[in-house]
């Protein structure tokens, strides 16, 4: 349980920006930046090496006064310090949240239930480390001998989508002598299609379940297993040179035939989604090597010390939360598109969508009442100009409003003659043209006829931020990710809901425990669901069994 707070939308600084919605939402961007020429100036952060425009939006000074009063009226302060401190946040759970304990540097204290746990933290990176020189260098041997050249990750959720991001984030720093995949479907195409071109004798499988009891991720294990064994004589003891465990469950993992000297540890107050940075991240440290690895840690702790630290008006996440909650809350905008100019960042907002739709995706406040106001909205994108050929048709001239996240690096990590200068040129063509749009007026003076200037006309005042960063470094990426982090940790401490839970993702896992059986039975079976749902299982099994 927690005591019960003031109502979101009893709190002072909400009523006050529910009036000064209604004064300024007829406001265009133009006329902010008529009004205000230097506002392109004046309307950016920077921190950590982060450039953080949010000039291009649909705020005056009075509102980002009002959205951070808002943040300390919410007890955002105090929210972070019981973070950092380790207190158990997570209240359904009676978890600590401490992905920050992760990347803090062993001179750290960070206490759970009495115990400093930067030290369990530190001795699980250096057996990853000393792990991953030893595959990598080629020491490791498989059971016939041969060196390690693939390296197949198992998991789902957090335990997949991180890994599969970080992966493709930093393929320019990983050793392409290797071939790294990644299976999270239980569709068995997911696991035939990563296997079908590998020797079982070149190949490591991660296991990355913390109950080593997770079903899709068991069963691709399973699979895994049976696979390796045809292909290196059907030798059981094989299994601990070809398998490696990310899990807490050591009996289940012995049982499967892992070494559990090869078993690496996280713990309950890491939630999946924010555990890239934990053993989950094994893959990533033998792709890219522990000294990159250690690199994005530091980026990581660097952008938690500036959340933690910073003046609310100038601290980077802070201020991207209270944008999305001005527009999700008062313009009623229901996603967020991020839209990150940098190919290598392609699954980035794959990755985001869950950080913030299993964080935020909640309509219980903390003290178990329900919502009255909108929580999370719908993350989504495509990397660089490839959206702009899809959908940005919509973002431009629908009928939705949806802000975007523009993510750009000033350098690139592959230099081809104009193409990076042209690749920026769009970032910010696109953040102008959404903002400034093109008139009526402007649309004639090009000798457009009448008939179709109104096809050809862009409202602009549609919102953006530009994220500027010099260069996609490891440490670029832990800043980037936990800039995030701490913008869905700031949404859900204003929106007074508990953002460490995912009781949504339950119900379907139990329901489909209890239809699996009812597929499998070579009798009849007995059903007991809804009318579409019995009709449904009776027509698989018939196809099945045809």
């Amino acid at each position: 349980m927690t005591k019960s707070v003031q109502s979101l939308s009893d709190r002072p600084a909400w009523k006050a920006l529910e009036s000064h919605y209604h004064s300024i939402r007829a406001m265009h961007i133009r006329k902010l930046f008529a009004d205000d020429p230097p506002r392109g100036e004046r309307m950016v952060a920077e921190a950590v090496g982060i450039v953080f425009d949010y000039s291009k939006n649909r705020v005056t000074d009075e509102t980002l006064k009002l959205l951070l009063q808002l943040a300390e009226e919410s007890g955002l302060r105090a929210r972070i310090d019981a973070m950092f401190r380790g207190e158990k946040i997570n209240i359904t759970e009676n978890r600590a949240v401490l992905h920050v304990a992760l990347r803090a540097p062993r001179s750290a204290t960070i206490v759970v239930d009495g115990e400093n746990v930067v030290p369990q933290v530190h001795a699980v990176l250096n057996k990853m480390a000393d792990f991953s020189n030893r595959v990598r260098s080629g020491e490791w041997k498989g059971h016939t001998g041969k060196r390690i050249r693939n390296v197949i990750n198992i998991g789902i959720g957090g335990s997949d989508l991180g890994p599969v991001m970080a992966y493709e984030a930093l393929k320019h720093y990983s050793d392409r002598a290797m071939t790294f995949r990644f299976v999270s479907n239980v569709d068995s195409t997911d696991f035939v299609e990563a296997t079908r071109d590998l020797d079982p004798a070149e190949t490591l499988f991660i296991v990355s379940s913390k109950t080593f009891a997770t079903l899709e991720t068991m069963t691709n294990a399973h699979s895994a297993r049976d696979w390796a064994l045809r292909g290196l004589g059907g030798d059981s003891k094989a299994v601990a040179k070809h398998f490696v465990a990310v899990s807490t469950n050591a009996a289940k993992v012995r049982e499967f035939g892992i070494d559990t000297a090869n078993m690496f540890e996280f713990w309950d107050w890491v939630g999946g989604r924010y555990s890239m940075d934990s053993a989950i991240g094994l893959s990533t440290m033998l792709a890219i090597g522990p000294d990159n690895f250690r690199a994005m840690l530091v980026g990581f702790h660097e952008m938690d010390e500036h959340f933690r630290t910073a003046p609310f008006a100038k601290n980077l996440p802070v201020l991207l939360s209270l944008l999305g909650v001005w527009y999700n809350n008062f313009f009623g905008a229901q996603t967020v598109a991020v839209l990150p100019y940098e190919q290598y960042l392609k699954r980035f907002p794959a990755y985001l969508q869950q950080l913030t739709m299993e964080s935020n995706g909640k309509y219980v406040t903390l003290d178990g009442k329900r919502v009255t106001y909108d929580t999370g909205p719908v993350y989504w994108g495509e990397p660089g100009t490839n959206g702009q050929h899809s959908f940005y048709q919509l973002i431009h001239q629908g009928t939705r409003l949806i802000p975007c996240d523009f993510i750009a690096f000033a350098e690139p990590l592959n230099p081809l003659g104009r193409h990076h200068d042209l690749l920026l040129a769009n970032v910010f063509a696109q953040a102008e043209a959404l903002a400034f749009g093109k008139t009526p007026e402007q649309v004639k003076a090009e000798g457009t006829p009448d008939w179709l200037v109104p096809h050809r006309v862009f409202e602009g005042n549609r919102p953006s931020n530009t994220i500027l960063v010099d260069r996609l470094t490891p440490q670029a990426l832990g800043k980037l990710v936990a800039l995030y982090e701490h913008s869905v940790f700031t949404q859900g401490a204003i929106w007074s809901i508990d953002s460490f839970d995912q009781w949504g993702v339950e119900l379907g896992k139990v329901l489909a425990q209890r239809i699996v059986p009812e597929l499998e039975t070579k009798t009849e079976p007995k059903l007991g669901h809804d009318s579409s749902t019995n009709s449904l299982i009776r027509r698989y099994r018939k196809f099945r069994d045809k």
